[in-house]
């Protein structure tokens, strides 16, 4: 029998695994979701799965949180900085209609996008969450943008 490796990005744990394997509460997860830190897949039955990366996610906020005592509405604010205008090239006309670029309060994956190009997009599968959204990257997007590097 052949031995297939799993994508870190496939949905493989139930919520109640995750917070095992985590070693966190499956209502903390709960938490992270509803605060806009962690948009878990969801099944056909929308129950919560998480990936590998979804797992790396929430052990960089933990960290966030337990080692660098950055609050959640801290980690959001990080989040909302995230330059996701310039990631996913919007527009002048999105920009000037995206609750997402006038904000500073949430990331932009917890926003509706209607009438721009982001309509469209599933923010699961988005670069700005699935790359940049993780412990150091907002920084390395930033100093990329900048032309610093």
């Amino acid at each position: 029998m052949e031995n297939k490796k799993i994508e870190s990005s496939t949905p493989i744990y139930p919520i109640r695994t995750a917070a095992k394997l985590l070693d966190i509460s499956i209502p903390t997860l709960r938490k992270y979701e509803n605060e806009g830190l962690i948009i878990p897949h969801k099944s056909e039955g929308n129950q919560r799965i998480y990936s590998e990366d979804d797992l790396k996610r929430i052990n960089c906020v933990r960290r966030a949180i337990n080692e660098s005592k950055i609050s959640i509405n801290g980690i959001r604010a990080i989040y909302s900085l995230i330059p996701c205008w310039e990631v996913v090239k919007c527009s002048e006309e999105d920009r000037e209609v995206c609750n997402a670029f006038q904000s500073h309060e949430r990331p932009c994956w917890t926003f509706h996008h209607p009438s721009t190009t982001c309509e469209s997009r599933d923010c699961r599968e988005c670069e700005v969450y699935t790359k940049y959204s993780t412990c150091g990257k907002v920084k390395d997007l930033i100093k990329k943008i900048s032309g610093l590097y």
